[in-house]
């Protein structure tokens, strides 16, 4: 469980990149890629350390047309929950 005042960033060895094959954003780390949707590149264009779990959330949420905050945390939690569990992103306290 990600805490609220937890602050994600990309672990050292994954990259954020734009493809300009597929004209998405994808995750580079050693050997791999993984393609990420909209949403997907939204949060993680967020997660640079500086920002807490709940201060991403209150931000996609602002920009969420029809969501709600509950709809937005729960689907950023599994997101990066699934990343966490990959060491993909790693949590500052």
């Amino acid at each position: 469980m990600i805490a609220a005042s937890a602050r994600p960033k990309l672990s050292r060895k994954v990259r954020l990149r734009f493809d300009r094959h597929s004209q998405r954003h994808m995750l580079v780390y050693p050997d791999r890629g993984m393609l990420l949707n909209a949403s997907g590149a939204a949060i993680l264009e967020l997660c640079t350390g500086e920002l807490s779990f709940a201060e991403i959330v209150d931000r996609l949420h602002a920009q969420a047309a029809g969501a709600t905050r509950e709809q937005v945390e729960h689907d950023v939690r599994v997101f990066l929950e699934s990343l966490l569990a990959r060491t993909l992103i790693q949590l500052e306290p």
